[in-house]
């Protein structure tokens, strides 16, 4: 099971005032609420509980246009595994720890 999203964190967001003056680099965790979202969108009945791994690859920059990929072997799995690209580079990747409703999934 696959769910993939597109998206750009813009120039004019409040986090990248200060984040590298002259040479501005989206922050991981402003990527990763992105995921959040993506996640969300998918699963509109889950509830994040963890991030068990999260790898930053290549640094993101403002307006630039990249993909979040999310997946799962089966359906209510507790893990999400999750990649965003750039074209076909991975710039991070990770696995996401989740519940569905209120049952624990892991």
């Amino acid at each position: 099971m696959t769910f993939e999203v597109r998206r750009a964190i813009s120039a004019d967001h409040p986090s990248l005032p200060g984040h590298f003056p002259d040479a501005p680099l989206v922050p991981g965790v402003v990527i990763l609420d992105e995921v959040l979202g993506a996640l969300l969108e998918w699963r509109k009945d889950c509830r994040l509980t963890g991030i068990r791994t999260v790898k930053f690859l290549v640094p993101l920059k403002p307006d630039q246009p990249f993909r979040i990929c999310l997946s799962t072997r089966t359906e209510g799995a507790g893990d999400v595994n999750f990649s965003c690209r750039i074209e076909d580079r991975v710039i991070v990747e990770g696995q996401l720890e989740v519940r569905y409703g209120d049952k624990v999934i892991s």
